[in-house]
């Protein structure tokens, strides 16, 4: 049975560098998965991808050679669920604000007797190159479960979050916490204010000794995370980086034309 190699760097202390699957493109994903990223996180959270094309490009990924990971819509033991028995090899849970959100997510993740997962299937099994019975015995020492801070309630309990059984790392979505930031009159954190809240994750997350990580805009924002001490660092995304491209193009031959701000991700 295949090893999760970013399990091992998490453990390790190193870095590992990804991307966010938006467009949920099959071609292209094949594409990324070949070009020595660490692992490929599928955006089921907010992208437009069902079940039946989520399970091609998890084999996708896990063919090449690199490591599928799910955004999951939630934190349920459904979500978690499905993405697992599909061929995902960890999944990423938005919006963990409090320690039995944490620990659902987590049980979901396991089977019995660390946690609750459900036995069925054969498609997991197939993206580790394992026979059924070798997955179900050694799987919850390999799927990656990465919990997201995205708000000042889930930093508040960070260290109690942190600590649990089980938690690989955390992942801070800097855009949603700057919108969780915001006064009651609409005012958004200043720079300061969200580096700050983002500090005080990096802190829990060395205090207790679990990895950190968040998504970067580009190659020298994921280098100076890493600088800092985060370890599950994700550059851009297929999006990101077709429409930034693409823009840089438009702006030299054709200016008037080019695009804004089409895609944060």
């Amino acid at each position: 049975m295949r090893t999760n190699p970013v399990k091992k760097k998490l453990a390790a202390g190193e870095p590992s560098y990804g991307t966010w699957l938006s467009l949920g493109d099959l071609y292209a994903t094949r594409v990324l998965a070949r070009m020595g990223f660490d692992w490929l996180t599928l955006d089921i959270e907010h992208s437009a991808v069902d079940w039946s094309q989520a399970a091609m490009i998890f084999g996708a990924v896990a063919d090449a050679g690199c490591v599928p990971l799910a955004r999951v819509p939630e934190g349920s033991h459904h979500d978690i669920k499905r993405v697992l028995d599909a061929g995902a090899w960890g999944i990423v849970v938005p919006m963990v604000d409090t320690v039995e959100q944490a620990r659902t997510a987590i049980r979901a993740a396991k089977y019995p007797p660390v946690g609750n997962r459900s036995v069925g299937g054969g498609m997991h099994a197939m993206n580790f190159d394992a026979p059924a019975s070798e997955y179900y015995e050694r799987v919850n020492d390999e799927v990656l479960v990465i919990l997201q801070t995205e708000s000042p309630l889930g930093v508040e309990n960070a260290e109690a979050i942190y600590a649990l059984p089980g938690v690989d790392a955390i992942f801070i979505g800097p855009n949603d916490l700057r919108f969780q930031m915001r006064e009651a009159d609409g005012r958004f954190p200043t720079p300061e204010e969200h580096e700050a809240m983002v500090q005080r994750v990096i802190a829990a997350g060395r205090k207790v000794g679990t990895p950190t990580g968040i998504h970067a805009m580009d190659a020298p924002s994921a280098l100076r995370r890493a600088a800092q001490g985060m370890q599950f660092l994700a550059v851009g995304s297929d999006l990101r980086m077709m429409t930034v491209e693409a823009g840089r193009i438009l702006n030299e031959v054709a200016p008037d034309r080019a695009a804004r701000d089409v895609a944060r991700y």
